[in-house]
């Protein structure tokens, strides 16, 4: 399960991480505290923009994302992204304590948060196959999923407390201080045991190449389908969450930053899970995104707030499931030389939906009530299994012959009796 933690490179990389991770779900936390209760009279959909502000870049820079990603050095552009991310934190931070915070500042932070994000992302993820070798990235995947939601389990709560005792300002500053852990873990590496990865060669066109290559590739793209369902319809955690707490239960934000930190148990508990399986597969994607579905719709019948809290546990270990298990299975299937423009392309689908689906969520919490909001992600999960499990029952008889020396050509067979490992 943490056999990737027997690199040194790697387990500074996933304590940095693991401290950056607490605090930007302490900012997190309290951005969307402030945004609801604070500057918005209880506003699911001011959050819901202010979530397709801060993700919606990830759509539109995807392409050029992706290429600095591939040609670049991707340590020293998640040096410069990390120093970015802070100095955005500690801005809002001196903005809020200073009593000058209006909502439009907000807005317009989590757009240049989102600008940053969108190179970040990439870089970030596609790095992670120089620190450890092919046959350890699943691993080393999951366990990055397991830092990112230990750190979830700490985080929320912790702003949570912080927000009702010294307010969201102080937690937006404690969170500037925590990417120094990230930017000393990547000084510290050591260059000599980083993996020599291909680079992108100069010309025009490479951008259209990394487009051409997933089209070519029947089974990434049902993963980005699949992705972009749940992630734009199912996965918004802060608006939901924070309606059901405030509107359907009428607590404060300590009980909402708890409630996410319990949905953060079940996370964990999915990414650990992840880390023990050798090879990602699809039938865990569209399993996964199913088995959330029907956890949403239990989620959205709790009678209390202890049946609520409860219920988030399966939430968030069928949610994160998915997540590693496309993340993992688009990573270790693509050619190392487009990984960066793939993993772009797969965060752009995967995030950039929120700008149509989290101010959607939003107005139908308004409109009809938290429950329905939490309706609207069930329905996301469902539609993912099904129309994954189509597809697969009518793709069963045929084997994908994949080349990495190839990279642009695929070679298809059908066959009765074989079946590509990665469709079952």
């Amino acid at each position: 399960m943490f056999r990737s933690l027997r690199f040194f490179n790697y387990r500074i990389w996933f304590l940095g991480a693991l401290v950056s991770n607490i605090g930007t779900w302490m900012q997190r936390t309290a951005q969307d505290w402030l945004v609801y209760d604070i500057l918005t009279d209880q506003d699911a959909a001011a959050m819901g923009i202010v979530m397709a502000l801060q993700l919606g870049p990830q759509l539109v820079l995807a392409p050029w994302a992706g290429l600095i990603a591939d040609t670049y050095n991707r340590r020293k552009v998640l040096v410069f992204t990390q120093v970015a991310m802070a100095a955005l934190g500690l801005g809002l931070g001196v903005l809020v304590l200073s009593g000058a915070a209006q909502l439009w500042h907000v807005y317009a932070f989590a757009l240049a948060l989102g600008v940053v994000s969108a190179v970040d992302a990439p870089a970030r993820q596609s790095f992670v196959s120089e620190v450890v070798g092919e046959s350890d990235l699943p691993n080393a995947v999951a366990l990055n999923s397991a830092s990112f939601n230990g750190a979830r389990m700490v985080g929320p709560a912790a702003a949570g407390l912080l927000t009702v005792a010294v307010g969201p300002g102080w937690v937006f500053l404690i969170n500037t201080l925590t990417f120094a852990a990230m930017v000393i873990a990547l000084l510290k590496m050591r260059s000599s045991e980083l993996r020599v990865l291909p680079k992108a060669a100069p010309g025009k066109g490479r951008i259209r190449a990394g487009l051409r290559y997933v089209r070519l590739r029947p089974d990434l793209m049902m993963v980005l389908l699949g992705v972009f369902i749940v992630g734009t319809f199912g996965l918004n955690f802060a608006v939901f969450i924070a309606a059901m707490a405030r509107t359907e239960f009428g607590q404060d934000a300590g009980i909402f930053g708890l409630l996410n930190s319990v949905m953060a148990i079940g996370s964990l508990c999915g990414a650990l899970l992840s880390a023990r399986r050798d090879k990602p597969r699809l039938r865990f994607v569209f399993g996964a995104a199913g088995a959330f579905g029907a956890a949403c719709l239990v989620a959205a019948s709790a009678p209390t707030l202890l049946w609520f809290a409860v219920s988030l546990i399966p939430v968030g270990l069928f949610a994160l499931t998915l997540m590693t298990s496309a993340n993992a299975y688009v990573q270790t299937t693509t050619t190392p030389v487009m990984r960066g423009r793939v993993m772009a392309l797969y965060f752009a689908i995967f995030m950039g939906g929120t700008p149509i689906g989290a101010p959607l969520v939003g107005w139908v919490s308004n409109s009809f009530g938290p429950r329905w909001s939490l309706g609207v992600a069930a329905a996301s999960g469902l539609i993912t299994a099904v129309v994954g499990f189509v597809w697969a029952w009518r793709a069963h008889h045929l084997r994908i012959h994949y080349d990495r020396a190839l990279p642009r050509r695929l070679h298809m067979t059908t066959s009765e009796t074989e079946q590509d490992p990665g469709l079952v």
